[in-house]
């Protein structure tokens, strides 16, 4: 590839983008901003927008209480369906519900009851810390029967995976890992890993928080038992809204979800004092969704199955590999220093750099 650090070359990358298009649905008030941010909090789709209005005037002021048969209860499994295409499941195994730490809890707990006599967690110190709280909390639920075992990445950039398989055995209850670091990109194989967790009799458990609408993902094709995920980075969900959990079809019977309430009953409005799980998925809900921001999810979600997540991909390696280029060229020379792989196929849509402490004084 022929680098070139002009802008008109930048603008003809642009001019030939075939995802240009999708800049027009969403909300952009500044186009002085170069926004960065989207693995923190997504932009505003227009249509979101547009339904947040529909939401409060028409669906809450209008039909008030009779919403609720009108989409309200159904937009958990609705919503989800669309997000399992999007990370390779079956329609029934993902559900919107809850924060991504709650969830994370609930099958966490869920996994290691079913699991009985195996002792260990295994993880890597590159999860968001929030994922190591979960699991420290855990531990303490469950009467410390538990132990947690992180294993460390050598250089805080690539996942260490020769050595959690090495810790993988019989003792072993839960691989749980984040399938891209939050502070690398780095992306770890997620078929060979799970592949490698079940011949050790383990449950394996990923969170997607950081892949999901980013990267081409197969629960299903890498027989992943678990996982987890948030809506309001790369879905474009908006900011704290709802996250979403992903239970293989198989294992939906034998796992029991530590949070049971009202929303996971069989019969909500038998009003039984005894808890009787739903069916399917959906014992995994627990209290009254937020209906709101649930229903703000859907455009974003729409506009990442409209744009197929292949063509999404294919621009972040693009666009990932021309700024590393850019970084070859004008930045390492000046001491700032890659922090993420080069190779585009452990790189999800992210290329950070340590910035040299005297970077003011010497740039050009």
């Amino acid at each position: 590839m022929t680098i070139s650090t002009d802008l008109a070359y930048a603008a003809e990358l642009d001019a030939q983008d075939p995802c240009a298009h999708f800049r027009e649905r969403f909300l952009i008030d500044d186009d002085n901003l170069i926004y960065m941010d989207g693995n923190s909090l997504g932009r505003l789709p227009h249509e979101a927008a547009t339904l947040s209005t529909e939401l409060i005037l028409q669906q809450w002021g209008s039909r008030l209480i009779r919403s609720w048969n009108e989409g309200w209860f159904t937009a958990p499994e609705r919503i989800g369906a669309k997000i399992a295409e999007l990370i390779g499941a079956q329609e029934d195994e993902v559900i919107v519900a809850d924060s991504t730490s709650v969830n994370l809890f609930k099958l966490v707990v869920a996994a290691l009851r079913h699991q009985a006599g195996r002792p260990q967690i295994l993880t890597d110190d590159l999860n968001f810390p929030s994922d190591l709280y979960i699991l420290q909390g855990a531990i303490e639920v469950l009467d410390k029967q538990h132990q947690l075992q992180v294993v460390s990445s050598v250089d805080g950039i690539y996942g260490p995976v020769a050595e959690l398989q090495a810790r993988l055995n019989e003792q072993t209850a839960l691989l749980t890992l984040s399938h891209t670091v939050f502070k690398s990109g780095y992306m770890y194989d997620m078929a060979a890993l799970t592949a490698a967790a079940h011949a050790a009799g383990a449950l394996v458990l990923w969170d997607l928080s950081h892949s999901v609408g980013a990267v081409p993902v197969d629960l299903n094709g890498a027989n992943v038992d678990l996982a987890i995920g948030c809506t309001y980075k790369y879905l474009n969900g908006g900011p704290g809204a709802p996250a979403f959990l992903y239970v293989r079809r198989d294992l939906q019977k034998r796992l029991f979800n530590p949070l049971s309430g009202w929303m996971g009953q069989r019969d909500l409005f038998g009003f039984d004092l005894n808890y009787q799980p739903a069916s399917g998925l959906r014992h995994f809900l627990t209290g009254t969704p937020p209906v709101v921001s649930l229903s703000l999810i859907e455009p974003g979600v729409d506009l990442l199955c409209e744009a197929g997540i292949e063509l999404l991909r294919a621009k972040s390696v693009r666009q990932t590999s021309y700024l590393i280029d850019l970084w070859q060229a004008e930045l390492e020379p000046l001491g700032f220093t890659l922090k993420s792989p080069r190779e585009h196929a452990y790189r999800v849509h992210t290329s950070p750099w340590d910035t040299p402490r005297d970077c003011a004084s010497t740039w050009p």
